[in-house]
């Protein structure tokens, strides 16, 4: 009854936040919309490699990727919605087959020629062309536009202009293209993730260890944390990570660790000071959905060890008047899907205290590295 209710009236529907990357959920966050308008996505903004790199290395700056992504990932593109401007931030300039080169696509979207920004309607167009042509008038001349994704352009614009802030240009674009849920990221500072390997070796940049574009991890993972210039870091307490972020946080009826490469993602949206302490004050349910697949970052690890790495990272020991050994209260998977030892749920459900839900989260299609987007967006709206 509860989920029929939900579907029929979704702008109605719970507050569920989830801490993770901009990948991992998204085809489900399009199926979760169609049961809530509410639920919120805390993103990271540490991503060191691809088209995010090369703007992180011109203006000196956050990821906006995995930002876009989610964005448009719970944008409504119904005749209701805004879809022409959707449709802008998907695409990328390229020179395929040799007809339009980069810059001559930059040029006319900054001048208002190009088709994708004549389909916008004012006063949104002239809005959205003030960002492209503030980008333009601060790319350094030897940047690289092959296949950059016009929707990171626009929120670059939009950052530059709004003091170097992300809060204002998500909020605004989360209206443009009436994305049905809030979307941010956890801080607008510029660093980088570093992790420490057990022999002793060093990492700096998500993309040399995640094994999306490089493979450089040989040894479990010992420790993560941020780095970047002193000055950025140091602004990381709790009176400097965003107010609104704080507010999202506190009004969530249910905190979903969800999978996801599990440091870069999961455990990369604790470290900025603030988060940690925003979570203890909501006494709302921790879930945690470990992901399917395999996962580089978790190498050497069990699953046991992955909850208890989550919840020395939220340090939630007596957080709200907590008796329990951990942070999280549940752990949500299908024991078909990922195997685990009778060992390990002991020691889970009676050394941490968490509650195991293992139910039937299977694709149809036999599919074992992937839940089922419905099965699991249901799953999470019963602890609602």
């Amino acid at each position: 009854m509860r989920l029929a209710r939900y579907r029929k009236a979704p702008e109605l529907g719970p507050k569920i936040l989830f801490f993770s990357g901009g990948s991992a959920l998204r085809t489900f966050s399009e199926v979760l919309a169609g049961y809530t308008h509410n639920s919120i996505h805390l993103v990271t903004p540490f991503d060191s490699g691809g088209s995010s790199a090369e703007l992180r290395r011109a203006f000196s700056m956050p990821a906006v990727g995995d930002l876009r992504a989610r964005l448009l990932s719970l944008a409504d593109d119904s005749v209701t919605g805004h879809p022409e401007i959707a449709a802008l931030f998907s695409h990328r300039l390229t020179n395929r087959n040799g007809k339009i080169s980069p810059e001559k696509g930059l040029e006319d979207l900054s001048t208002g020629k190009h088709a994708l920004l004549k389909a916008i309607a004012e006063p949104m167009r002239s809005l959205i062309q003030s960002y492209i042509a503030e980008f333009r008038q601060q790319m350094p001349d030897n940047f690289d536009l092959a296949d950059a994704s016009v929707g990171n352009l626009i929120l670059t614009g939009g950052y530059l202009l709004h003091n170097r802030s992300l809060d204002p240009i998500a909020f605004l674009f989360g209206q443009l293209i009436k994305t049905r849920g809030t979307v941010r990221t956890t801080t607008d500072a510029d660093l980088q993730l570093e992790v420490e390997l057990e022999n002793g070796r060093t990492i700096t940049g998500q993309h040399r260890f995640t094994g999306k574009e490089t493979a450089e991890i040989d040894s479990p993972i010992k420790s993560i944390k941020l780095s970047g210039e002193a000055d950025d870091v140091d602004t990381l307490d709790a009176s400097k990570v965003a107010k609104e972020t704080r507010k999202l946080i506190d009004s969530a009826e249910l905190l979903v660790f969800p999978p996801g490469s599990f440091y870069s993602s999961v455990i990369a949206n604790i470290l900025p000071k603030g988060v940690g302490k925003a979570i203890h004050k909501n006494p709302a349910p921790r879930v945690y959905v470990p992901s399917l697949g395999t996962d580089l970052e978790t190498l050497g690890m069990t699953l046991f060890d992955q909850i208890r790495v989550l919840d020395r990272h939220l340090s939630s020991r007596a957080a709200n008047g907590r008796s329990k050994n951990s942070g999280i209260d549940f752990l949500l998977f299908d024991s078909r899907l990922l195997e685990i030892s009778n060992s390990q749920v002991e020691s889970i459900q009676n050394d941490l205290g968490i509650q195991i839900i293992d139910v039937d989260l299977a694709k149809d299609d036999e599919d074992l590295n992937r839940y089922d987007d419905v099965k699991l967006a249901e799953a999470l709206l019963a602890l609602t």
